[in-house]
């Protein structure tokens, strides 16, 4: 069977406690209610940083510079309509406050508790590296 192929970009925003920060999917969004990294789809002629920057002005009113975007690893997983690839950065600095622009609920979650969030089954995978790199 062949699945067309959605590029998503996503951070994993870590404040200095080492905390990551998750995004509730707002209702009337698939997968809705799900928690997840912020980011978003990569469009087209747009590299995964410059729309992960978009996304995350977008999102949550941050900015971010491309060079603290660090590539750390990525989702490769076949839902029933599509096929996601997602590169997953790691982002300590940003310019500006926080601040949910979409409706969405956000929460500061210490690495080896991100599996208690209920999240979409490509996130999955990335929790155990970031329990490891984070402690």
């Amino acid at each position: 069977m062949t699945r067309r192929i959605v590029l998503v970009a996503a951070a994993a925003l870590v404040d200095p406690e080492n905390r990551v920060l998750l995004a509730q999917r707002p209702v009337g969004k698939s997968m809705a209610g799900l928690w997840e990294f912020p980011g978003g789809k990569v469009e087209q002629g747009e590299t995964p940083e410059a729309a992960l920057r978009r996304e995350l002005a977008e999102e949550l009113a941050i900015e971010v510079c491309e060079k603290c975007l660090a590539p750390f690893s990525f989702a490769s997983h076949g839902y029933d309509e599509f096929h996601l690839l997602m590169p997953l950065f790691l982002c300590r600095n940003w310019d500006g406050e926080i601040t949910p622009r979409e409706g969405q609920r956000i929460a500061w979650v210490r690495a080896n508790r991100l599996s208690e969030y209920h999240m979409p089954p490509a996130d999955l995978p990335l929790l155990p590296w970031l329990r490891d790199l984070l402690g």
